[in-house]
């Protein structure tokens, strides 16, 4: 039997609004599309995570509540569109802790690889920070730079190179089923 696969989603700039240093969970507003985009994801039989750094811990400007509420409104927008993700995996800390789980680096994803039983190269990684895509590469997995959020900057910077550039979390849905029907 095939192991399942999964999609690492970011969350700010991929799934919703990015907002500096999101703190409250009146902020939370869906992108355009995302929710039928996560259920094509869901439909091909992939596994949603998703992958979230958020130095508003560390930073004190939010607490473990807070950020279970912003997550709570964010699922709950998502089911009332019949859409949702499986887990959120998120790294507390600030960019200078040298942690193991702050995007790019893998703790994160090999954690949650063990936990479930799957292989993280085999994965699909989007989101619109030089830091996905680099969690993409450090994973050997596959890469998607969405424009939305620090998208469109990011791939003007041309710092990374991610394998696909799309316009939005829609459109990465559609590059990931076609890239599935092409391994077939």
């Amino acid at each position: 039997m095939a192991r399942r696969r999964f999609a690492l989603l970011d969350r700010d700039g991929t799934l919703i609004v990015e907002r500096h240093h999101l703190a409250e969970a009146a902020g939370v507003e869906l992108l355009p599309g995302v929710p039928e985009a996560l259920r094509r994801l869901a439909g091909l039989g992939l596994g949603l995570l998703v992958v979230t750094n958020q130095s508003v811990l560390a930073r004190g400007l939010l607490d473990e509540a807070g950020l279970a509420e912003i997550h709570r409104r964010m699922q709950g927008l998502l089911a009332s569109q019949g859409a949702r993700v499986d887990e959120i995996l998120v790294c507390p800390h600030h960019p200078d802790d040298g942690c193991d789980c702050r995007k790019p680096r893998t703790g994160l994803v090999l954690r949650a690889a063990a936990r479930l039983g799957f292989d993280p190269a085999e994965c699909f990684v989007v989101g619109d920070m030089e830091s996905d895509v680099g969690l993409g590469d450090a994973l050997g997995a596959t890469t998607l730079l969405v424009r939305t959020g620090h998208g469109a900057r990011t791939e003007a910077e041309g710092r990374v190179r991610p394998q696909h550039v799309v316009d939005d979390l829609a459109e990465a849905a559609g590059r990931i089923q076609g890239l599935l029907a092409a391994e077939a």
